[in-house]
C-alpha cells in the first residue's frame, strides 16, 4: 500500500489533542452525529453499489466500513496519522474487508490520489487539524469528479470568537472550526456548488440533536478513562497525560457552559469546469431521481437505529470492485 515518504505525515505532536485521545479508546465510536448522521449523508449523496467513495481524517475507518457494508460501495480511507491507518487496516482485514477498503496515510492538503475519480468524498472533523482549511477543502474537491458529491463534517463557531483563542481551543480539540459562512466559503472557492447545510446539534433541526464534539466525561466509563490514560502514557509520557486531564475539563465546560461550538453537515456537488453554480438547476446525474430532502429527513428519523452520539458498527454485507486511484509515482494505478 503506498504511503507518504516518512516524515511528511504531519502527526508528530508532543501533546494529544482531544480527538487524539478519542481514537486512543479500543472501542469503535461513530464521530458526535453517530449512525443517525451517516446514514443521512448516504441518503443525501445517493450512494449506490459500486461508488467510490473517500474519507479523510477517517481514524480507524469506523464511519468508512459503515458506507462500505451498508451500500456496497468501495471505500477509501486517508488519516494523517499512520498508527490509526495501521489499526484500521489490521481490524477491516481481520473482518474479511480487505478487498473493499483501502486505506493511506496523508496529509488532507495533499491527497495520494488521482484528480476526479472518487463520487462521494466526505472530509470529517480532523480535516483541517493540521492542514490550512481551504487547502484542505480544494484537495477534497480536486479528487472529486464533475457532478460528484462533496460532504464536510465540521465543527462551526456559533458566533464569533478572537483569534487567539480560536488557535488555542483548534489546538485542543484536534480540529478546526470555522464560522458555517466560511465552510461555506471555501466550498464555493474550490468549485462545489449547490451547497446543503444543517446544524446536527439543533434537536430542533434535524430531530436527533448531539453535542457538536466528543465528551470524555459523557461517553467513557472509569475504566475505559483508565484504559486511554496508560495509552496516552504509553505515547506522550508524563505530559500527555496532565494534558488529557485538564483538556477533559476545559472541553467539557467549552460544551456544556459556553456552547460556543455546532455540528455542521455541509453537502454539495463539485461544477464541471466552465460551469458556475447559477448557469443551470444544480442536479446532478442520479440525484433527479432521488428523494426530496423532507423525504430523506422523514426516512432518517424514522430509521431504526439507537440514538447516541458514540454507537458501534451495525453488521452489514456488501461486496465492491475498486478502480485505478492514485497519482503517477504513487502507486499501481499511476
Amino acid at each position: 500500500m503506498p504511503r507518504n515518504p516518512p516524515g511528511t505525515d504531519g502527526s508528530d505532536s508532543a501533546v494529544p489533542s482531544m480527538l487524539d485521545l478519542v481514537r486512543l479508546s479500543p472501542r469503535l465510536l461513530f464521530p458526535p452525529g453517530g449512525v443517525d448522521l451517516y446514514r443521512h449523508i448516504a441518503l443525501l449523496a445517493d450512494m449506490s453499489e459500486g461508488d467510490e467513495v473517500l474519507v479523510v481524517a477517517c481514524g480507524k475507518g469506523v464511519t468508512l466500513e459503515y458506507f462500505v457494508r451498508e451500500h456496497n460501495v468501495h471505500g477509501s480511507g486517508v488519516d494523517v496519522d499512520p498508527h490509526m491507518v495501521a489499526l484500521a487496516e489490521e481490524r477491516t482485514r481481520e473482518e474479511g474487508l480487505g478487498g473493499r477498503l483501502q486505506f493511506q496515510t496523508g496529509r488532507s492538503d495533499s491527497l495520494p490520489y488521482r484528480d476526479g475519480i472518487f463520487d462521494v468524498a466526505v472530509g470529517e472533523l480532523g480535516l483541517a487539524a493540521q492542514a490550512d482549511p481551504a487547502e484542505a477543502v480544494r484537495e477534497l474537491v480536486r479528487v472529486t469528479r464533475p457532478d460528484g458529491v462533496v460532504v464536510l463534517v465540521q465543527l462551526a463557531w456559533k458566533k464569533p470568537v478572537d483569534e487567539a483563542r480560536r488557535h488555542v481551543l483548534s489546538r485542543q480539540l484536534g480540529a478546526h472550526p470555522l464560522m458555517a459562512v466560511e465552510w461555506k466559503r471555501l466550498l464555493r472557492s474550490a468549485g462545489v456548488g449547490g451547497i446543503f447545510t444543517q446544524d446536527w446539534s439543533d434537536e430542533e433541526t434535524v430531530g436527533v440533536g448531539a453535542k457538536p464534539f466528543f465528551d470524555l466525561t459523557e461517553i467513557f466509563s472509569i475504566p475505559e478513562k483508565v484504559d486511554v490514560l496508560r495509552r496516552a502514557w504509553g505515547r506522550w509520557g508524563l505530559r500527555g497525560v496532565r494534558t488529557m486531564l485538564a483538556r477533559t475539563g476545559e472541553v467539557h465546560r467549552l460544551l456544556t457552559r459556553e456552547r460556543l461550538l455546532r455540528l455542521d453537515l455541509l453537502k454539495g456537488r463539485k461544477l464541471p469546469v466552465g460551469e458556475t453554480e447559477g448557469a443551470r438547476a444544480f442536479v446532478g446525474p442520479r440525484e433527479a431521481e432521488s428523494p426530496a430532502l423532507p423525504e430523506l429527513e422523514k426516512a432518517t428519523k424514522e430509521a431504526k437505529v439507537p440514538a447516541g452520539p458514540s454507537r458501534e458498527l451495525d453488521e452489514k454485507h456488501g461486496q465492491t470492485a475498486g478502480l485505478p486511484l492514485f497519482r503517477d509515482g504513487t502507486g499501481d494505478g499511476g
